[in-house]
This record gives structure tokens, C-alpha cells and sequence, in this order.
């Protein structure tokens, strides 16, 4: 790496910088490849190219013409030295004195400009790697480097710039070309010296600005690293074999090794992390004021308490290389590796670089990719780098680097449960450092399709509160990277700037597995075709977010929740172990758009289904940050208890109305078959009971106050 430096005075530590210039102008060019820097500070080394410009004062100009530097007022700084010899290296103890008139050539006492220390042959860098360093009109670097025979040698370096001698009859136009060269490199140096002032480089060696006005920083790349790194390392037999490691493959093995103590289970993962939870993504995590527990991917839970993202510590795990000899078995994850292909016929499992493992039992739980836009994926690349698909840690962290970084504004495309909870997080958490929140979507209000309109209004409303920009009934129609940031035209007309844009539209389930494998999938939802006992084929179960399962109450459905993954997956790892139980337990979701705000739903909730919904006046503990359950998860099979019936008068929805708490029935054929709780919590078990009934009920109200949306 080299390093043009400009000014007589050039210093690096911290956040300092300090150039000095004079009217005499000093440039040097620096070969500063060496790790001797510690602490913010650069040291200087192996001086390549040594060049001297002369300029005169205002009085010294004639006739548009400059005065040669023999009249120059202290133009030089003669260095005088006294060489010692120690340890094979030439050390100079040198003593300054300023001088008049031109430069004369140094005695053999005098120090000339020489290598302070010899490098070593394994320091030197090739000619041809200078040579493309070096700037346009200088030497070409490879004569000024020592070679081997010359690096024993005080090393000798000409004035590249001349005198013109008074008898030379061409020295206008040297002294012509020389004050053209001059002035390029000047123009060059002076560049080089703002980059290197003004901006610094970040932890990824991208430059930013200082001052706080930093350059949002573009998006990292993707690394994966695999874990074992060869397949080899991977057992080649295992009894239980789950492929994929989210929420559905923890919950799997969990009821694997609650029914069976010492099985040996191999989840193959190529995410690249140990299991984890989704749903703090795009609530907690964003409301640490721990930076260091956010690193360690630690959270707050509304409650206060905190917990690990990750499901268990690593030390919970076996290496892959100790499963097949543990005595009591347990779970092995293979990080950063695929599994391509499934033989259905010879119970094998073949990986990305052809290594097989066969298995007695498969689990598939591939997850959902996030759902991008045709208009983002199609365009240019320099828009590319400005739109993050949020999904897991990776996004969770590159998102809120590159907020860090400089951000003033992003944009949120989608008005469901991600989008509104990411807007409605980043513009809480940011709203200090001035940056702005636009959420972009076309329904009329927040989560339009699940809630009732005047909910979903209410809802867009409280956002608004909360410092998004909420932009309803509107789409994106085109992109463009102006000047660094993305300018979004929507379909009614206006523009939208913003320096970062979020996609949230929802995810399509991996599947890429059942071409391969002869898997069957369902043509109208979409994901693996499964049973009521969540079985694809002859021990072939599918669980989570990529599953279409029967549901014997409410019909085929695929469902991308939290919950269902965890319901699902203790399901299929039943079933593994020889339970045989159809899908009966209904899964519930959540969502949380502030401490101060949030639902849990269970069934099918629709907005286009009938709904009633009957609120009371809420109060303080109704909120997500009172909840004292610790993780969300699902309720298991517990069974509902019964409730007193709630006295008080309970209000149906009016326009303006705020909605405190309350409880929104789905019917279908006047049967309830969905119901949210808005600011109601641990009311589960009655929820499940209503939907277990499937009874038509002829006065609602009452059912509402099973809830006790009156219990304070």
C-alpha cells in the first residue's frame, strides 16, 4: 500500500490529523507496508522517491515569469549528520541550520538523502507491484529501489527535479515542463492530502467522513463458514437426521431427546450459526442500550430479564467428530453445509461436495427466504448495495452497521408484521441521532391485512406517533442511486430519498430440495406437501415455515410464525420417535410494535373475514413490557382453564376510539375461527378453547368477557 503525503508536518493518532503547509512545497511518496503502526499511529518507512519544488515570493515575478531559485529566501534545509555503526545498520544523529541560496551538493560529511534502514530482501515488493502504484509522472519506481548488490550500499538518490545550468539554451522549456509536471503532481498531492484528511477508513477499510458526517457504509459481504470445514469431519450414519437449523430443527430435537435420552441427532445447517430465535430481531435487539450485549446477540425482554438470541450455549452441543461414540448420544450441528439432495428409497442425505450420510429418520425444516421485489432485483448494483432483505443475525447486524454508519433516512417497503415492527424500532431508537422512517406500503393502514380497517388505521396512527413516516396506499415504481442515495418514485407521484432501503414483503419457503428429491409440493400455498402427522414420505417428516400441512380443523394451510415453528417441530420430533399424532394444537403469533404496544392471535386472521371486536379502556400493565412470560413460546398442549365471565360494560369499536385492550373475533359461516387479543396477554388457553368448540354463538359480548378485558 502506498500513501502520498503533502505538507512539511503529516501526523496520524487517533482521531487527529494535522498537515502544515508552506510555499515551499515537499512531496514524498511512501512505501508504508509494515505492521510496525500500533494504537492509531503510522510510521513512516523505506523513503522511495524524494521530490523538491521551488517557488519564489509575489516580488521575485517578472514579466509573468518566476525568478530561478537562486534568489529563493530560505528555500533548504541542509541536514548535517554523523554516522555510528552499529548492529550492521547505519544510524545518523543529524543537527539542523537553515541556509540561503540554492542547494549545493552535499560533502561526503554531509548526510545525502539515503534509506534510514536497510530493508531486507523479504521486504522489498516486486518493481511490477510499485511500478502500478506509482503515480503519472514520476520515475518509474523500480530504479529507485535498492537492489541486492546495491542494498550493503548507502544508497544514492539524484535530485529527480534539476537546475537549469546558465548556459543551457533549451532551459525555458525544461523549466517549462518542469513547472507542468510540478503542477500535476501538486493538483495530485493536493487530492490525495484531502482523502486522507477528511475521511478515514472504517473497520471494513471503507472510507467515511469525519465531523459526523459519515458515508453510510455499503453492505458487507456474506460470509459463511463452514463448520466442520471438511466433510469428512461429518458422521456418515446417524439415526436422526434434521436439515435445517431454525427454530423447527430445536424443537425437533428437543422432543427427540425428551422421548428418547441417548439419541444421536445431526442437524445440517447452512446458515452458519447454532439455533436461534427470529422474533427479537426486529423488537428487542433494537432497544439495547448495551452496545456489548448487542454483540454478543443478548437482549432485554419486555420484562426487563435478559437472555441469549440462541436457544442453548455452545458447550450444549457435540462436535460432529465425538456423536458417533457418546454413550448417551446428543446433537451435533454441521454449520455452513447444504444438503442438495435427498434418496428417499436408500435413506441418504448427500451434501453440496458429494459426501453421503445415511440416516433412519429425516427431518426437513428448511425455512423461508425473504420475499424481494421484482424492481430492487432487477436493478443496478449500486442499488443493489443500498437494499438489505431482512431475515436473521446477518441482516439484523449489517442493517444496524449501516444505520450506525451515517444514515439520515431509510426506507421500509411493507406494511405487515416485520415492516411495521422494524419501523416502528429503528425510528424509536434513532429518532435522537435525527434519522427518518419511512414505511412505504400499499394498504390503508398497518398489518391491513389482518386487522379490521379501523384497527389497522388506529395502528398507522400510532406509528405516525412514534416518528414514522407512514406512507399508505402507495407502491414503489422505480429506483434510481442519485448522489449516493436511492430515490424511490411512487405510484402517486411523489419521491422519496433515502439512503438505506428495507424490504419487507413477506418470504416464499425453500424447497429447493423437492425437485431434487422427489418431494411433492403444494401448488396453491406453497412448501412441502405434508399429512396431518406432518409426513412427506416414508420417514420424511417436514415442520416450520416450509411445511403445507393438513390442519384437521381448519384445512390445508401453511403458516410463517414463530409459534407454528415451535408447535410443528415438537410435532414431527414426536412422530420420529413413533407418537403418531395429527396437527390439533393451534399454534398463536405475536407481534409488538413498542413496549407500549402489541397483540397475540391464534387461528386464521384474515381481513377479509367478518369480524367483531369488543375494547375496554386500558391501563398501565396492559402492555407487551408487563408480560412476565419469558420467552413467547408456544403454551404446549396445556389445557385451557375455565374464566369467570368479566362483569362492566364493554364498547364496540367507534371511529376515534383508543384502543386500550380488547379481543377481534374471525368468523367464517358464523363460526370463530381466529380471534386477536389486542393488549391482552396470557389469555391463550381461552382463546384455544373457543376455536376447539366451533360453535356459533348468538351474542358475542359474552363471549368477549371470558377474556376479562375489565380484570385490572
Amino acid at each position: 500500500m502506498t500513501t502520498l503525503l503533502i505538507g512539511k508536518v503529516f501526523t496520524t493518532q487517533g482521531s487527529k490529523h494535522l498537515i502544515h503547509t508552506q510555499p515551499q512545497y515537499f512531496i514524498r511518496l511512501y512505501d508504508s507496508g509494515t505492521d510496525d503502526g500500533k494504537d492509531g499511529t503510522m510510521k513512516i518507512v523505506r523513503p522511495y522517491l524524494n521530490i523538491r519544488t521551488y517557488t519564489t515570493n509575489s516580488k521575485g515575478a517578472k514579466g509573468g515569469s518566476c525568478k530561478s531559485p537562486e534568489t529563493t529566501k530560505a528555500m533548504e534545509e541542509h541536514v548535517k549528520c554523523k554516522d555510528t555503526d552499529t548492529s550492521k545498520q547505519t544510524q545518523r544523529e543529524c543537527t539542523q541550520s537553515k541556509v540561503t541560496g540554492p542547494p549545493k551538493e552535499p560533502s561526503e560529511k554531509e548526510c545525502k538523502p539515503v534509506m534510514p534502514i536497510t530493508p531486507q530482501k523479504a521486504d522489498i515488493k516486486p518493481a511490477a507491484e510499485y511500478k502500478s502504484q506509482s503515480p503519472v509522472g514520476q520515475p518509474p519506481v523500480s530504479k529507485l529501489i535498492p537492489s541486492e548488490q546495491e542494498s550493503s550500499k548507502p544508497h544514492k538518490m539524484k535530485n529527480v527535479i534539476q537546475q537549469d545550468s546558465p548556459g543551457d539554451t533549451s532551459g525555458k522549456q525544461k523549466k517549462y515542463g518542469r513547472q507542468l509536471i510540478g503542477g500535476l503532481l501538486l493538483l495530485a498531492s493536493a487530492f490525495a492530502a484531502y482523502f486522507t484528511v477528511f475521511t478515514k477508513e472504517d473497520a471494513e477499510g471503507k472510507r467515511v467522513k469525519f465531523g459526523g458526517k459519515n458515508v453510510p457504509k455499503s453492505k458487507k459481504p456474506r460470509k459463511i463458514i463452514k463448520f466442520p470445514a471438511e466433510s469428512k469431519d461429518i458422521p456418515n450414519t446417524v439415526p436422526y437426521l434434521l436439515i435445517g437449523g431454525g427454530t423447527a430443527s430445536f424443537a425437533a430435537f428437543r422432543a427427540i431427546k425428551t422421548a428418547d435420552p441417548t439419541a444421536k441427532v445431526l442437524v445440517i445447517d447452512n446458515e452458519g450459526y447454532y439455533p436461534y430465535m427470529r422474533p427479537p430481531l426486529s423488537k428487542e435487539m433494537w432497544f439495547n442500550d448495551d452496545v456489548e450485549a448487542t454483540k454478543k446477540l443478548r437482549f432485554k425482554q419486555w420484562n426487563g430479564s435478559e437472555r441469549s438470541l440462541f436457544y442453548e450455549p455452545e458447550d450444549f452441543y457435540v462436535d460432529c467428530t465425538e456423536l458417533a461414540t457418546r454413550p448417551n448420544g446428543g446433537v451435533a450441528i454441521a454449520r455452513g453445509w447444504t444438503v442438495k439432495k435427498l434418496n428417499a428409497l436408500e435413506r441418504k442425505a448427500i451434501l453440496e461436495d458429494g459426501y453421503e450420510i445415511s440416516y433412519k429418520k429425516c427431518l426437513i425444516a428448511t425455512g423461508s427466504t425473504a420475499l424481494n421485489l421484482p424492481l430492487f432485483e432487477d436493478s443496478s448494483q449500486d442499488v443493489k448495495e443500498k437494499v438489505t432483505l431482512f431475515r436473521g443475525i446477518f441482516d439484523f447486524e449489517e442493517l444496524e452497521d449501516v444505520i450506525e454508519s451515517g444514515s439520515k433516512s431509510v426506507a421500509v417497503i411493507g406494511g405487515g408484521f416485520l415492516g411495521s415492527e422494524l419501523a416502528c424500532s429503528i425510528a424509536r431508537q434513532f429518532y435522537k441521532t435525527g434519522l427518518t422512517v419511512h414505511q412505504i406500503f400499499p394498504e390503508s393502514g398497518n398489518m391491513g391485512k389482518v386487522l379490521p380497517e379501523y384497527l389497522s388505521l388506529w395502528t398507522a396512527n400510532k406509528l405516525k406517533e412514534e416518528g414514522v413516516n407512514v406512507i399508505t396506499n402507495a407502491e414503489v415504481e422505480d429506483v434510481k442511486n442519485i448522489k449516493d442515495q436511492l430515490v424511490l418514485s411512487l405510484n402517486n407521484g411523489s419521491k422519496i430519498k433515502a439512503d438505506h432501503v428495507i424490504v419487507a414483503v413477506g418470504a416464499y419457503p425453500n424447497t429447493d430440495l423437492a425437485r431434487s428429491s422427489d418431494l411433492e409440493l403444494d401448488e396453491e400455498h406453497g412448501g412441502f406437501l405434508v399429512n396431518a402427522e406432518l409426513m412427506a414420505r416414508t420417514d420424511i417428516w417436514s415442520a416450520g415455515d416450509c411445511t403445507c400441512f393438513y390442519d384437521v380443523k381448519l384445512g390445508r394451510r401453511r403458516v410463517e410464525h414463530h409459534d407454528h415453528a415451535v408447535v410443528s417441530g415438537r410435532l414431527a420430533g414426536e412422530n420420529m420417535t413413533g407418537a403418531g399424532k395429527p396437527y390439533l394444537h393451534q399454534s398463536m403469533f405475536w407481534s409488538d410494535l413498542s413496549p407500549d404496544v402489541g397483540y397475540e392471535a391464534i387461528g386464521i386472521v384474515d381481513s377479509a373475514l367478518s369480524t367483531v371486536g369488543v375494547f375496554a379502556k386500558g391501563t398501565d400493565s396492559d402492555v407487551p413490557k408487563t408480560v412476565t412470560d419469558e420467552s413467547n413460546e408456544a403454551k404446549t398442549e396445556a389445557e385451557p382453564q375455565p374464566e369467570s365471565p368479566a362483569s362492566g360494560v364493554l364498547e364496540l369499536p367507534k371511529h376515534g376510539n383508543n384502543y386500550g385492550k380488547g379481543v377481534i373475533f374471525y368468523l367464517r359461516d358464523d363460526i370463530i375461527v381466529g380471534i386477536v387479543m389486542w393488549n391482552l396477554f396470557n389469555r391463550m388457553s381461552v382463546a384455544r378453547q373457543i376455536l376447539k368448540e366451533e360453535k356459533k354463538y348468538s351474542d358475542l359480548n359474552e363471549v368477549a368477557k371470558l377474556f376479562n378485558i375489565h380484570d385490572e
